[in-house]
């Protein structure tokens, strides 16, 4: 490149390279004719614009700066234009730029790039002036709803419709409020009050009540994508998230300011309301591994949740697609991506995880596993008792059951004694009887002889049956034939020789055949002499230790040992580099000494250092699991050493990859464990005399119960059976206190990532609020829960223009159906702009006013001229403004599904007000990608209202999800309303509502004595809240004659009066 461009300069006359270059005559001409098509006013690919100046040296996506004045060769411009790869040089149409251009380009850039100022054609458009950005106008006076409503309906021709009559406000406000209908009694009661203030009274009472907690809830919980199960590929349930459902319900009931709302959702742990921040992790996640192990993949995962925390909190509370700066500077709205990186600072510590809850009952369960936890480690000591000591630097061998040889120094004897001390374990069953099929004692000859036969008049005793003794020594081989103990993990056999003999030899098998391998003996000694109570040593194998395990912990125990260091090596892994989760070492007094919270210092060969899981300093900490431990930095070894605060006695070793028993990767399979001594460091325990770790065997028992005699095994086996009594009980407290509600650790560095690839980090942010709205910064170094803090209390500043606007809009949606702004989470360029912007700021206001009281606005909208209007259509209002977007009428609507859910069990009378609690299910399974049978017949918890249902993403309810009901995949802030066939056939047929209404019926039954008209008026007093026509009760009669009362109830369940906002 460098040559063509020598090329160039050589052949143009001196004064084109080296005259000075002018952009308005030279360069811009070269802009407009070869760049504005892709880069220009209407168009930036990628990012570039090159018709305004500062858009021009800014640079489009992941170049950076365009131009690097003075040095054409360092900019991306030039470099873009001179590619030498075709496919990659610019313009991608047509032939290049000429030699002259490119010469020119050249020029400019090294001369300084002179771009004068004021000579650009267009003006770039300042994205910071907004209507949404700019402070709160409030209108002067003391205007309220109805008059701002009106002017708009002046300003358009139109007025207000007439007021709708008691019993359709009722039913409005009621259905608005707590999504139920008004009981016939209630309806009565309002009709007939007289006062002034009688339709304050029904909103101060519905405010009240329970159920419009459960009401509102679901308006937010559509908003932040409340789901019980983790969404995409994997979609495994979420089994602690309902206690943020349960907070949110709660929080609208007591009326908690919405500043304070706000603020528990992002900082809720320093708040007292640590489920509120159930909200930061609310949305679909891949964590981690789920979908890929390796590295590129993980760091991925952890990206796209720290997205979706900036995604739900920009949307939810500011109203901005801040998210869609992930990969480059917003193309809308004033928000760059280094803005969106910083955003990420604020939550760089929040994980996807449950969190113990801080509540009075948590603290006592707290203590109850504390004391648990006691009894847990006096068992622990009385298993030391059944703890085989090491024998480190020996080789050990495990016996054959096809054939074993043992051979000898000569030795001249007449009795030969073969104890067992122990046995394999198969079948699994714990200590087994052992089998030996044939024993042959060899002498010391050129030509070895079998001594043992029987057929030599060799005697043999045994423990067991004679019979069975005697297949020991009668020359045939297999199972068939085979000598068993009677004593389980324990046996012996006594050989007595015709005559003193030299031997040097002994064979035994325990099916020659090797059809069996089972009841192997595996640890013995060979005694041998003249005498058979004088018997010398020849030979012995030890049994091997237990194998390796993943969890919960290995032992090792040796002879007590004073020694002020300790240091454990490990020489090999099952796979990576090593973890431990935390090593123990205990003096003879039992005692932990190797915590650090007593003084002992922990080092290490090197680490990899993750944020609050993996850390040196964890290996000694006291607390167990994977996310409180310390890895290795090298595949397959490492070393940690402890010096302790004093020299102490110690005897005894336990380690784990995982105490939680949930992981079984990185584990140490060879190792050494040494302690320091005056001449040097000694070794005190290996993994040379462990049973051989097996690939894929998991996390093996607790304790094994190899080499102990029956008695002790018992012992064990009481000890162990307590252990997890204990355990069980442990587990379920645990289990108690969880809530989904985000872990929090030390926060991640945060880069800006070029294209959003977390492959590709540039520089490091720092927490940043958006920079089109102010200029509040922290440090790097600034503690998590401080950071949340900050961000939590900005969003929730008076002065914030975005806060109080989105959310004063989303409470006018919920009684309107659509909000002042049409776009209730972009109030960004792309959004919609607001019917009434004075009515919006004044709404706004009001409620920062009212303290941010959000049943103040209820009371506010519902009790106004506005809301108490007719819904009737009129044909001229209706020609100007079709969509009622000015209000002149009150916009009916299809009632939600939930809503219609809840009505046909309140009106049937089975609604169950049971509240907060772990959802019932509306599948056979709680979480899945596929193959959910939808749950047809609900009794008891099912009944409940639908806001407590399990609920899985990427799956509609069976019945109620043709009613548009979303499955929290994505934020749902409008609900579509549309009409299918499919609503009228699920609400008629299904079985729901044939249970439903035969429950309507039997209700109606017994509240209505006498004849069927009573009968048909009380449930349409219960239905639709008014009695029937005369031609309705006529028509009525007939069907329940023909059908039966069920029939009416299934006929008013799926009629357009039951089912849309009056």
């Amino acid at each position: 490149m460098c040559m063509r461009v020598l090329f160039l300069a050589i052949l143009l006359p001196a004064q084109a390279v080296f005259a000075s270059v002018d952009f308005v005559r030279d360069v811009r001409p070269i802009f407009e004719n070869r760049c504005y098509e892709c880069h220009g006013e209407k168009k930036q690919k990628s990012g570039l614009r090159l018709d305004v100046k500062a858009a021009a040296f800014k640079g489009g996506d992941g170049l950076g700066s365009s131009v690097v004045p003075g040095n054409a060769k360092e900019s991306p411009l030039f470099q873009l234009v001179t590619h030498a790869d075709s496919d990659e040089r610019m313009p991608p149409e047509g032939d290049g730029l000429s030699a002259a251009e490119i010469a020119t380009l050249t020029a400019w850039i090294n001369e300084g790039a002179i771009w004068p100022e004021g000579v650009d054609k267009v003006k770039l458009k300042d994205l910071r002036d907004h209507w949404s950005f700019k402070p709160l106008t409030v209108p002067s006076g003391k205007p309220a709803i109805d008059a701002l409503v009106a002017a708009k309906l002046t300003e358009h021709g139109l007025a207000f419709s007439a007021e709708t009559d008691r019993v359709s406000w009722l039913r409005r406000v009621s259905f608005d409020l707590i999504g139920l209908p008004p009981t016939p009694e209630q309806v009565q009661l309002f009709v007939a009050d007289p006062r002034a203030d009688a339709h304050a009274r029904v909103v101060d009472a519905l405010l009240a009540s329970p159920r419009y907690g459960e009401r509102w809830a679901q308006h937010w919980l559509d908003v932040v994508r409340y789901a019980d199960t983790h969404g995409f590929e994997v979609n495994t349930e979420r089994p602690n998230a309902w206690p943020y459902r349960d907070y949110v319900i709660r929080a609208f009931n007591q009326d908690t300011p919405y500043n304070r709302f706000i603020q528990e959702q992002i900082v809720g742990d320093a708040l007292g309301e640590d489920a509120a921040t159930g909200f930061l992790v609310t949305a679909s996640v891949l964590l981690p591994g789920q979908i890929g192990k390796d590295a590129p993949s993980i760091r991925l995962a952890r990206q796209d949740s720290l997205d979706e925390m900036v995604t739900n909190i920009g949307q939810t509370f500011l109203g901005l697609s801040v998210s869609c700066a992930r990969c480059h500077d917003h193309k809308f709205d004033p928000i760059t991506a280094k803005d969106y990186y910083a955003m990420q600072a604020f939550v760089a510590g929040v994980e996807y995880a449950d969190r113990e809850l801080r509540t009075p009952e948590a603290e006592a369960r707290r203590l109850e596993i504390a004391g648990l936890r006691e009894e847990i480690a006096a068992l622990d000591r009385k298993l030391v008792q059944f703890t085989p000591l090491a024998r480190p630097g020996t080789k050990h061998r495990e016996p054959d059951a096809q054939e074993n040889i043992e051979t000898f120094a000569p030795f001249v004897a007449k009795f030969i004694r073969f104890t067992i001390h122990d046995a394999n374990l198969y079948p699994a069953t714990g200590l087994i009887e052992p089998c030996i099929d044939e024993f042959e004692i060899y002498t010391d000859e050129a030509q070895p002889r079998n001594l043992a036969l029987a057929s030599l008049g060799t005697k043999v005793s045994a423990s067991g049956s004679r019979m069975s003794a005697e297949y020991l020594n009668d020359g045939r081989f297999g199972n068939a034939q085979s000598w068993k103990s009677d004593a389980k993990g324990r046996g012996w056999m006594m050989f007595e020789l015709p005559e003193a003999t030299r031997i040097a030899k002994i064979v035994w098998s325990r099916d020659r055949t090797g059809k069996f391998k089972d009841r192997l003996p595996a640890a013995y000694t060979l005694e041998a002499g003249l005498a058979g109570d004088q018997l010398t040593l020849l030979t012995e194998v030890r049994a091997l230790r237990p194998t390796i395990g993943a969890g919960p912990l290995n032992i090792d125990r040796f002879a007590p040992v004073r020694t002020s260091r300790l240091r454990f090596t490990i020489l090999a892994t099952n796979s990576l580099e090593p973890c431990l989760d935390e090593l123990e070492v205990f003096n003879t007094a039992g005692r932990n000494i190797a915590l650090a919270s007593l003084g002992t210092k922990a080092a290490t060969s090197g680490d990899i250092i993750v944020a609050d899981r993996h850390e040196p300093g964890f290996v000694n900490d006291g607390q167990y699991g994977n996310e409180r431990s310390w890895m290795s930095n090298e595949a397959g070894r490492g070393w940690v050493e402890l010096e302790f605060p004093a020299g102490e006695e110690v005897t005894r070793v336990l380690w784990s990859r995982d105490r939680e028993g949930k992981l079984v990767d990185r584990l140490a399979t060879e190792y050494r464990i040494e302690v320091q001594r005056a001449g040097g460091w000694e070794l005190v325990a290996d993994s040379t005399d462990r049973r051989p770790h097996i690939a894929g065997a998991g996390r093996g028992p607790e304790f094994s119960l190899s080499g102990l005699t029956p008695e002790d095994a018992n012992e064990a086996n009481v000890v162990l059976a307590e252990k997890g009594k204990i355990n069980a009980k442990i587990r379920t407290a645990e289990n108690a206190r969880l809530a989904f509600a985000g872990k929090f650790r030390t926060p991640d560095t945060i880069h800006l990532l070029s294209r959003g690839d977390p492959e590709q980090p540039k520089e490091p942010v720092v927490p940043a609020v958006l920079s089109a709205l102010g200029d509040l910064k922290l440090g790097g170094d600034t503690p998590e829960q401080t950071r949340r803090q900050v961000l939590a209390d900005w969003i929730a500043s008076p002065t914030n223009p975005l806060t109080a606007r989105v959310m004063v809009n989303r409470i006018w949606q919920g009684h309107f159906g659509r909000g002042l702004v049409e776009t209730p989470s972009d109030f960004g360029h792309s959004g919609f702009k607001p019917t009434h912007p004075e009515l919006l700021d004044w709404l706004a206001a009001e409620f920062i006013r009212s303290g941010w009281s959000v049943k103040h606005l209820h009371r506010l909208i519902v009790l106004s001229q506005t809301y108490r209007q007719s819904a009737a259509p009129q044909p001229r209002a209706a020609e100007h403004d079709a969509d009622v977007r000015y209000l002149w009428r009150y916009p009916s609507r299809r009632l939600d599904a939930e809503v219609i859910r809840d009505s046909v069990l309140a009106v049937s009378g089975q609604l169950n007000l049971k509240m907060s609690g772990r959802g019932y299910d509306l599948f056979d399974k709680r979480g899945g990608t596929s193959g959910f049978k939808p749950v047809e017949s609900f009794k008891s918890d099912g009944l409940r209202r639908m806001i407590y249902a399990h609920k899985v993403r990427r799956e509609s309810e069976a019945v109620f999800g043709a009613f548009d009901c979303p499955d929290a995949g994505q934020s749902t802030a409008v609900r579509r309303e549309s009409t299918t066939p499919l609503q009228a056939l699920n609400l008629f047929n299904s079985r729901f509502t044939l249970d439903a209404a035969a429950a309507l019926a039997v209700r109606v039954e017994k509240e209505a004595e006498g004849d069927v008209n009573a009968r048909i008026r009380r449930m349409y007093q219960l239905a639709l809240s008014r009695a029937p026509e005369a031609g309705e009760l006529g028509e009525a009669a007939v069907v329940v004659r023909e059908h039966g009362l069920a029939a009416l109830g299934r006929a008013l369940f799926n009629c357009n009066e039951f089912l849309f906002q009056p």
